[in-house]
């Protein structure tokens, strides 16, 4: 490594440090021009040699710029581009240019309609952007789908996601960390369709801004946003086609004046779908060959409105309320063949079946001040609620005949009801101040979580089974501080941080247990308490702005989520089910990395990651046939990632290719047996678009996960697939139709096997991945184009893991 390390720095060039060009902007009634776009123009030739877009205070600034002579351009939707005068900038220091003032247009415009076109996918030093908006493929796809789809980042058939080889990614929705985790995270990133985001951020080395959760580091899904005056909207709707027709359809209203901002959405979607499951699984004295079928249906509805008061030209008051509401029910149908390892002959036949139905109601209320003043000072407060109602309602019915399937020889019945209440509490503030070259920023956050289980089993007589029962009582408070520096120096840029974070916990397991003489109740609670300190630094080497170096470092942490460390069993099937564990402590990453960018089309970049008390998902041995799940911290881990991405632009043609390869060294004692393990992984990911015509556009995206060992000991074998899609432009680009069709050769499977503690499973994963997707989105009302101000809520950590229940909880395999 030190080697490469070497060449990259070489690579970044050798002359001397360039300097760096300051300004600010405003518009004519003195307010800072926010979103402003800022070119740096070549004075002879008025050549475009930079680009940026101004902060919400007004400021800009361009690092990384060889001498000579320039001017500034600052151009804003409605307003008269203004120029500076032309300037000399030599190796004496940096310049600090007058005030510029754009005034609006004479002239009064109807429309403004923004035809530029982002990349499909952004390769940044710090976080990857895939750019959902206006994609075909994209269309009638939901949240889970588009994840699945990303570069680096894998989905695996029970939901769970990792990126860049780990696992432990932390989910964000607009700056702010989900409220949810496992199934339930899963089921509401189904519910959340392409056609409500604009962006997915690939964040792998977050600054100490960011919440320290997540070892593989942050996914933030960024959801679209109104920026015009006046009043304005959209519809759309969507159908898609697989095994069974699925709909979706959303609206979306916004009002803005010089004072005001109101805005609201809501969009609503209905699927059924079906997917199927083979499993094979040996013990030492029997083998299980299971297949089965599951149908899912799925009702969802979101919400989102909101307003903004702007109080003068510095201050702004906000409110915002989101809410997912989600109905789901799942069907399940399974026959096992029960036979002797030895002789292979069958015993008995399994039929069950399984029906789950769960709602999640999610709502969640948001307050917010921002005080933007003078020499980069901003000051940001967020408070938040959010109420999360969790109910489950599953039928499990077992039945067994014997080898020909017509006699009955037993038959039993399973009721489970699994309510769930969250509620979670945060204050978080944040400050900002520009001093000198450098900039400060700084820092803190509560965050309070109380959350009520309540698991209740009942026998074929729907009379309670104490012994599988069980109400867990959660709580947790989070306090941090932060304090993060940067600062720009002659060919090159540093930023350094460090977050402390204090975590207390107290978890109330109130259940029976059978003493012999009856059942007593119990209470195994357990307090935790630990205080953390979570570095992160950044250096850029930016002297030639066509080839920039970058090197990174942070430290994370995994918290268990609260199911994990829930000592109560759930029950999957007759022969598997899940238990907590109280004993699970938090897991911790040192992540490195290298970042080198050329020409801003090629970018490479390596991380080193080092994962110390990792959780480790065991299967055990209940009895002789039946087995359960469970999580311990037994393993360590060292990941090497290799990502590469080359953008391409010709014409009306742009493509991104992707390719990342991983290498982990995986290392366990399980028990007194020692289990070291080393996997290399391998995915590709292309996008290519074609506009052949002024108002047609076409599409083709493909990606490939080669075969891959997880967890140390889940063998994946490889998978992927391809999406072809065409666009229409109607009337004047205010509205398009969408078709599509995803999965084109239905290759999209999961296989994987295990081979532990006495037990080899393989199991066959296949869901409706095959579909034809049409959608169709007409834009009305004023198009002035403002920039929207930037909403991140407070919401903390501790969200995320609010109603964790492991991937494959509730599948009713």
């Amino acid at each position: 490594m030190r080697h490469f390390i070497l060449s990259l720095l070489l690579l970044s060039g050798s002359a001397a440090f360039s300097q760096q060009i300051n300004g600010r902007v405003q518009d004519q009634q003195n307010a800072p021009a926010g979103a402003a776009t800022i070119s740096l123009l070549r004075a002879k030739d008025s050549a475009v040699i930079k680009m940026e877009i101004t902060k919400e205070e007004g400021g800009y600034q361009f690092g990384g710029i060889a001498t000579g002579q320039y001017l500034v351009k600052a151009t804003l939707a409605g307003h008269t581009p203004a120029f500076s005068e032309k300037f000399t900038l030599d190796s004496t220091g940096s310049v600090t240019l007058p005030l510029l003032v754009i005034k609006k247009s004479v002239t009064e415009m109807k429309a403004v309609t923004v035809t530029a076109t982002k990349p499909l996918v952004e390769v940044k030093a710090d976080k990857t952007i895939v750019n959902v908006e206006g994609t075909i493929n994209a269309t009638g796809s939901d949240m889970l789908e588009l994840l699945r789809k990303s570069p680096g980042v894998l989905v695996d058939k029970d939901d769970n996601i990792s990126m860049a080889g780990k696992n432990g990614v932390q989910i964000y929705i607009d700056g702010r960390p989900s409220p949810l985790s496992g199934t339930d995270l899963a089921n509401f990133l189904k519910s959340l369709q392409s056609s409500q985001v604009e962006s997915i951020q690939l964040i792998t080395n977050p600054s100490a801004k960011y919440e320290a959760a997540g070892n593989a580091g942050i996914i933030n899904i960024v959801l679209k946003k109104n920026k015009a005056f006046g009043t304005n909207g959209s519809v759309a709707a969507g159908w898609n086609i697989g095994t069974f027709p699925k709909y979706n359809g959303s609206v979306s209203l916004n009002h803005r004046n010089a004072k005001v901002n109101i805005f609201g959405n809501a969009g609503v979607n209905r699927i059924k779908m079906i997917s199927t499951l083979n499993s094979y699984r040996t013990i030492p004295d029997s083998i299980f060959d299971q297949r089965g079928t599951q149908l899912n249906r799925v009702t969802s509805y979101n919400l989102k409105v909101g307003a903004d008061y702007f109080i003068d030209k510095q201050t702004t008051i906000g409110a915002i309320i989101t809410g997912n509401f989600a109905d789901m029910e799942m069907n399940a149908n399974n026959t096992t063949i029960i036979a002797g390892k030895q002789t292979g002959n069958t015993s008995r036949l399994l039929v069950a079946g399984g029906d789950n139905i769960r709602n999640n109601d999610n709502l969640n209320a948001n307050l917010n001040f921002t005080r933007n003043g003078s020499k980069g000072k901003t000051l940001t407060i967020n408070a938040d609620y959010g109420f999360h109602e969790l109910k489950g309602n599953q039928f499990q019915p077992n039945t067994y005949f014997d080898p020909t399937g017509q006699t009955i020889i037993s038959r039993n019945a399973v009721t489970m009801i699994t309510p769930a209440k969250i509620d979670i509490y945060s204050v978080k503030a944040d400050y900002e101040q520009s001093i000198g070259k450098a900039k400060i920023e700084a820092g803190g956050k509560v965050g309070y979580v109380n959350t009520d289980n309540d698991f209740q089993q009942y026998n074929e007589n729907l009379i309670k089974d104490l012994d599988r029962s069980n109400h867990f009582i959660y709580k947790e408070n989070i306090n941090a501080a932060y304090v993060n520096y940067s600062r720009p120096f002659k060919g090159f840029m540093i930023q350094a941080g460090l977050r402390a974070e204090n975590t207390n916990i107290e978890g109330r397991s109130n259940a029976f247990r059978n003493e012999g003489s009856g059942y007593k109740a119990y209470d195994s609670s357990f307090k935790r308490n630990y205080t953390d300190l979570f570095p992160s630094a950044a250096v850029t080497f930016n002297k030639n702005p066509m080839n920039q170096l970058s090197i990174t470092y942070s430290r994370r942490i995994d918290r268990p989520s609260y199911q994990q460390m829930n000592l109560f069993e759930i029950r999957l099937s007759e022969y598997y089910s899940m238990r907590g564990n109280i004993d699970l402590r938090p897991q911790y990453t040192n992540s490195f990395g290298i970042t080198h960018t050329y020409k801003y089309k090629l970018t490479t970049s390596l991380n080193y990651s080092i994962v110390k008390d990792m959780f480790t998902q065991v299967t055990d041995t209940a009895d002789i046939s039946k087995s359960f799940i469970t999580q311990r911290n037994l393993a360590s881990q060292k990941v090497l990632n290799l990502n590469l991405s080359y953008m391409i632009r010709k014409g009306n043609y742009s493509a991104m290719l992707n390719a990342a390869g991983n290498y982990s060294d995986y290392k366990a004692d399980i028990d007194g047996r020692r289990v070291s393990q080393d996997a290399f992984g391998f995915s590709a990911f292309m996008q290519n678009s074609l506009s052949f015509s002024k108002t047609w556009t076409a599409e083709l995206t493909g990606y490939y996960v080669a075969p891959t060992l997880v967890m140390g000991m889940v063998k994946i074998k490889g998978f992927g697939s391809a999406d072809l899609g065409i666009q229409k432009k109607l009337w004047n680009g205010k509205a398009n139709i969408k078709a599509s069709v995803s999965d084109v050769f239905r290759t999209l499977q999961y296989r994987i096997s295990t081979d532990f503690s006495g037990q080899q499973t393989r199991n066959n994963v296949r869901f409706e991945s095959r579909m034809f997707k049409l959608n169709f989105t007409y834009r009305f009302g004023s198009s002035s184009v403002k920039a929207a101000r930037q909403r991140n809520t407070g919401a903390d950590d501790e969200n995320k893991r609010a109603s964790q229940s492991g991937g494959s909880a509730g599948s009713g395999f």
